[in-house]
């Protein structure tokens, strides 16, 4: 099965039956067990993806993996911390980090759009600095892993363990939708995986800094993410 994904004879139809299947079958799989599907199925042509907010997949990805490609997303509004998390990954871990960035820098965006896109068009800034790079980044990958979870909010509640990306036309996987927060910080104590310092400061979701804020006490994992705004996703995951 391997070579035939590798070769890319496979058509959209059948890799979504492929991922809808594995979906159902690995439902009750441990997170290890789905990433070891993942990379006897894709090989090389799988990735991880990751916002350093912490390093829980890339880790679990290189057990199965070492080496794996780790595909991380500059989009030029990072916190200092992230970049930090970013580069500490990279040096510790056996995994290969690979960063994109958008087409135009922040600068260019400003001279095009004015400043402070993400304030005035938050969708259309997050579909500039994330969701066509990310989509432009997949290209060499047939399938790609992400950290979602299904508690950290009503919007992740159905994520399946493994999934056809429709938008990409890819294979996406999330070995952790299961886990819970509790989940999460028993493994990175056992292991001693690096995490994003900002999850010590009362963030509980990282991501560019002008739309993050710290969350306050009884508020999903999410709410920190474009606050008093409708807008609960940056368009990477639906």
């Amino acid at each position: 099965m391997t070579d035939t994904l590798i070769s890319g004879e496979l058509t959209d139809r059948e890799l979504q039956e492929l991922a809808e299947r594995a979906g159902r079958e690995l439902e009750d799989a441990s997170a290890i067990e789905i990433l070891k599907w993942a990379t006897d199925t894709f090989g090389p042509r799988f990735c991880v993806t990751s916002s350093m907010e912490d390093a829980v997949v890339a880790h679990l990805a290189s057990r199965v993996l070492p080496g794996v490609d780790v595909v991380f997303l500059d989009t030029g509004y990072h916190f200092p911390e992230t970049i930090g998390t970013r580069d500490a990954v990279d040096a510790v871990m056996d995994v290969n980090v690979i960063t994109i960035t958008p087409r135009r820098t922040v600068a260019e965006q400003d001279a095009e759009h004015g400043a402070k896109l993400h304030d005035r068009d938050p969708d259309l800034c997050c579909a500039l600095r994330k969701v066509k790079p990310l989509e432009d980044g997949l290209t060499a990958y047939a399938a790609w892993a992400t950290g979602l979870r299904r508690d950290e909010s009503p919007t992740r509640a159905n994520t399946p363990v493994v999934g056809w990306d429709a938008k990409r036309r890819k294979v996406k996987v999330s070995p952790i939708a299961r886990w819970t927060q509790d989940d999460v910080d028993a493994y990175v104590l056992e292991h001693g995986v690096l995490t994003n310092p900002l999850l010590m400061d009362g963030y509980a979701s990282v991501g560019c800094a002008p739309c993050t804020r710290r969350v306050l006490e009884g508020e999903d994992a999410r709410a920190g993410r474009w606050a008093g705004r409708g807008k609960t996703e940056c368009g990477l995951h639906g």
